[in-house]
């Protein structure tokens, strides 16, 4: 679809993303910084919604970005199913997913395979993290000797801290062998990962993964590989750019995180639970979904086919017809 095409249809969607959801008969609700999440039983009903989150607030909604999330984090659960069991049981809706309910592990997984980001801002500060002291002579966005796992806790409001190994096992925080599970699942998924990204023309930057226990088993939850828990570089560009000491094409949402610190840098990264959200552009947004829609299609091979259309009425009329409304 030619750019001036999908700027278009980008532009006619603004009015009509799903901001938030109100479904009392799905279940008991609870809201993350993306998706509305519905409890019944054994089940739970995740809606992904359009909203955007940087810096750990919800700063505004981006055209079809919840769509794109939740048919991307499908496409990755298929490929991986037998790599690790996963809690995805049907998609009723382009924005839902139909999941097992499971017990969340308060510790998220890390994984980073080059210094960028908040790892790279620690390590201009001279920090640790997660209790890893990286070596001196890094430069930004270099490749690193190994995978490093940075688990943090998790958060249900605020900021997520980083937390070691060994404070996690110290206290218990999750039994042992099954941290240990955590970490050998996490390696194998973001290998594998890496290697079909790398086939499509993408660098698997860094990612996260969660996990909870169903009936004692251990699942990845969540989402899998998306663009908002992980971070994309293309691949043929990155040695020449990183000679020149460029930042990477980045197909993540990156480009908005920066946009708002160089925008706003009196409120970005810092900005307090509390405090107003700036102003956010429309060229911004329109730029953000083009890379959401771009890194589906690089990732996936398939080419994401954008309908304007009042995604909470579609939603509506879905699930009433997969019988959960």
């Amino acid at each position: 679809m030619p750019i001036e095409n999908i700027e278009a249809i980008i532009k006619k969607q603004f009015d009509k993303t799903l901001k938030e959801t109100n479904f009392s008969a799905l279940g008991q609700l609870y809201k993350g910084k993306v998706r509305d999440n519905y409890t019944k039983g054994n089940i739970r009903v995740i809606v992904a919604t359009d909203r955007i989150s940087a810096f750990d607030r919800v700063i505004t909604t981006i055209p079809f970005k919840g769509q794109l999330l939740n048919q991307i984090s499908t496409f990755w659960f298929e490929k991986t199913k037998k790599i690790a069991n996963n809690h995805l049981i049907e998609l009723p809706d382009p924005n839902v997913s139909v999941v097992h309910q499971c017990e969340t592990i308060p510790i998220e997984m890390i994984l980073r395979a080059y210094i960028t980001g908040t790892a790279w801002r620690y390590y201009t500060k001279g920090e640790s993290i997660s209790g890893i002291i990286l070596p001196k002579g890094l430069i930004k966005n270099q490749k690193l000797d190994d995978v490093l796992i940075t688990p943090s806790t998790k958060a249900e409001t605020g900021h997520d801290i980083y937390i070691s190994r060994e404070e996690i096992l110290n206290k218990n925080m999750v039994d042992k062998k099954i941290y240990e599970e955590m970490e050998e699942i996490s390696i194998k998924l973001f290998k594998f990962a890496q290697d079909l990204c790398k086939k499509n023309g993408l660098i698997l930057v860094d990612t996260k993964y969660e996990f909870g226990l169903n009936k004692g088993e251990l699942m990845v939850i969540d989402e899998i590989h998306t663009q908002d828990s992980s971070r994309f570089w293309i691949f043929d560009s990155y040695k020449e750019k990183f000679k020149k000491s460029q930042d990477p094409d980045i197909l993540d949402k990156e480009i908005f995180r920066e946009w708002l610190m160089e925008t706003y840098p009196d409120k970005f990264p810092n900005i307090g639970p509390n405090d107003e959200i700036p102003p956010i552009t429309e060229s911004i947004k329109v730029e953000t979904a083009k890379r959401y829609i771009k890194s589906y299609e690089k990732i996936t091979g398939l080419k994401f086919k954008p309908e304007i259309s009042n995604v909470l009425e579609r939603i509506k009329k879905n699930l009433k017809k997969s019988k959960y409304l």
